[in-house]
């Protein structure tokens, strides 16, 4: 499947002339963008459950082809469907794009590790996270918009791998709270004379059913219009978290401390992601939307320069807070579903040139991977026709010791 590329039967879609234009500026091939897509669909199966694929295979009438490059994922043909079907019911597979798995194997996770998605939704790439992690460590995700990041908790429950995992509808440039390890390890994790007089909230096991006060206020907020994205002048809000993500037990004024750089230095995250939003011109499936939609929705969406721009600076922002909250010595991955230069190495050059102890780092594992570099050294791409898969960028750093 390495380096398919569309068939004389494809059909290319009507781009408008500005669009190739863009294309052209930004080195992508528009025979990519094809009506009727190739690109495979990929699943991957949860660890333990690759013993039911015989029946998966049975159930979907069409036989699955393992990829050779990235452990647990599979490809079938983009026009069969797997909502319907039992593994998929039961929680034993889901649907993510393998260049998307791969930007999460790049973080290389090990057991015990403190894991930040700080753009989580909509949960795929948490799932794997979670996956990797194993028994030990922890997972924070993060999410502007409360209804996607409520979809992942969602998929952690269907999953069942929520237990080492917490949710909050934060700003990812501004979020600033670190794994709870550092509470657990710090001498200053002691009752403190608020708790044991009683004023101080404690955590207790997560429940879906919240207070009749919460859902009140939830209820009239939705009313008034404003339940849809994280507003800067609140604290994170925590939406999930399970029985073994530190949080059972604390208090709130724990779970929200904040620390200093030094001890942000020392006990951040091993591992950051952040697959930062985007103009998703590098998602096939998404560009043919657009047939429908209207092509001036594609001006507006992705040529627009002022939105690019503003992408641009979002993209920045997260990436640096990202790395701010990473440990010495720890790795984050830098992904986007864009191909153009200005989202991907564009943001990179700048954030290299404003933090010295960053480094990129080699993807040891994409040495078999079936991906182009990238413009700058070490970063990479992945394209339809080099990688059969959905477009995605990525970059991988480390903090230095400075």
């Amino acid at each position: 499947m390495e380096g398919q590329a569309s068939g004389p039967d494809d059909k290319i879609l009507p781009l408008p002339d500005e669009f190739i234009e863009f294309l052209n500026e930004n080195g992508l091939d528009p025979s990519i963008y094809v009506a009727n897509d190739s690109t495979p669909r990929y699943i991957r199966f949860k660890p333990g459950f690759e013993a039911h694929i015989e029946e998966f295979e049975s159930e979907i009438n069409c036989k699955l082809e393992r990829l050779s490059w990235l452990p647990n994922f599979y490809c079938l043909p983009p026009d069969i469907r797997i909502a319907s079907s039992k593994a998929y019911q039961e929680g034993k597979i889901y649907g993510i794009d393998a260049a998307s798995g791969a930007a999460v194997s790049a973080l290389d996770i090990t057991s015990g590790d403190h894991v930040l998605d700080l753009c989580a939704a909509p949960g795929a790439k948490l799932c794997m996270i979670l996956d990797l992690l194993g028994g030990s460590g922890s997972v924070t995700g993060v999410d502007i918009a409360q209804h996607r990041l409520a979809a992942c908790r969602t998929m952690l429950q269907k999953y069942a791998l929520g237990d080492r995992c917490r949710l909050f509808v934060a700003d990812g440039t501004t979020f600033s709270l670190l794994p709870l390890r550092v509470r657990l390890n710090s001498k200053s994790f002691e009752p403190t004379e608020s708790m044991l007089e009683g004023k101080s909230e404690i955590y207790k096991e997560w429940t879906s059913r919240r207070p009749w006060k919460e859902r009140k206020k939830a209820s009239k907020a939705r009313e008034n219009g404003a339940y849809k994205l994280f507003s800067q002048t609140h604290d994170p809000e925590l939406i999930y978290y399970g029985r073994d993500s530190g949080v059972v037990g604390l208090s709130k004024n724990k779970v929200y401390e904040h620390l200093n750089d030094y001890k942000v230095s020392k006990y951040g995250y091993d591992k950051v992601l952040v697959d930062a939003e985007c103009t998703h011109d590098g998602s096939i499936r998404h560009i043919q939307k657009f047939e429908q939609w209207g092509w001036e929705t594609l001006h507006r969406r992705v040529l627009d320069a002022e939105r690019t721009d503003e992408l641009t600076t979002l993209q920045l922002q997260l990436l640096s807070n990202g790395f701010r909250l990473l440990k010495v010595g720890g790795s984050l991955v830098y992904s986007t579903c864009s191909l153009t230069v200005s989202q991907n190495e564009g943001v990179v050059e700048k954030f290299l040139s404003q933090n010295k102890s960053a480094g990129l780092l080699e993807i040891d594992s994409a040495r078999t991977w079936p991906c182009k570099s990238g413009q700058i050294p070490k970063t990479l791409r992945f394209d339809p026709n080099t990688s059969c898969t959905s477009g995605l960028f990525v970059a991988k750093f480390t903090k230095l010791e400075i």
